[in-house]
């Protein structure tokens, strides 16, 4: 791992959350995707070297959507760059920690992505991102 590649929150409605956003930050979103095998709606925004990914649900079965009724909006996720997933992956789970899937997933913004169980980590979803570099 070798820098924060962003900040996920947990939005319940998308647009006023980018306006608001866009009124903290200072700038516009520059991407919003939908990630239609995680039922989630993504809109980045960079801040100077960092991003801040907002996250909603599309779908009830979302694990956003289940997030947001337990805990209601807020940071979900902290993610890391990483050069080589499978070798960061195979690295926490020799140390240890528990992932929450086998092998890296797509996600949004080009990124191949794996999750952290967040009881390992003090409660914080960790998430390791890859730049995708296969076919789109």
């Amino acid at each position: 791992m070798h820098k924060i590649e962003h900040i996920g929150i947990a939005v319940k409605n998308m647009d006023e959350a980018e306006k608001l956003y866009e009124k903290l930050l200072g700038s516009s979103s520059y991407k919003r995707e939908e990630v239609e095998t995680e039922k989630v709606m993504t809109s980045f925004f960079r801040s100077g070297p960092n991003k801040i990914e907002l996250l909603g649900a599309t779908a009830e079965s979302s694990a956003i959507y289940k997030f947001l009724e337990k805990k209601g909006e807020g940071i979900h996720h902290i993610a890391f760059a990483v050069d080589d997933i499978i070798a960061e992956m195979e690295r926490l789970k020799d140390q240890g920690f528990t992932l929450l899937n086998d092998t890296p997933k797509p996600g949004a913004d080009n990124k191949l992505v794996c999750f952290v169980h967040p009881k390992g980590t003090h409660g914080v979803l960790v998430e390791l991102c890859q730049e995708n570099t296969g076919p789109k």
